[in-house]
C-alpha cells in the first residue's frame, strides 16, 4: 500500500532533517515529490512560491527546527478549561 501523498512529504523532509537544520535552521522549507525546493525567511513566502510552482499541492511546508505539533482530540479542543474550586 503506498503512503498518502503528503505523507510522503513528511517522509523525505525527515529523511533530510539533519542537512536542513544545518543550512537552514529556522527557514521555511518547501517538500515537494520528495525533494527540497527551497528555504524562506517567512511561511506566507513559502507559501506563495508553492502555489505559484504547484498550485493547490500537495506539497509539505514546514519550518526546520520548529516543534513538531502534535494533534488534539476535537473533545479537548472543545471542553472549557476549569478553574479549581
Amino acid at each position: 500500500m503506498t503512503a498518502e501523498p503528503i505523507q510522503r512529504e513528511i517522509e523525505a523532509f525527515e529523511s533530510m532533517r539533519a542537512d536542513l537544520e544545518k543550512h537552514h535552521m529556522g527557514k521555511h522549507v518547501i517538500v515537494k515529490d520528495g525533494k527540497l525546493v527551497g528555504a524562506f525567511d517567512t511561511f506566507d513566502a513559502a507559501a506563495r512560491e508553492a502555489v505559484k510552482q504547484f498550485g493547490r499541492g500537495p506539497y509539505l511546508i514546514r519550518k526546520v527546527g520548529a516543534a513538531e505539533v502534535q494533534p488534539l482530540p476535537v473533545g479537548a479542543l472543545l471542553q472549557p478549561a476549569r478553574a479549581p474550586l
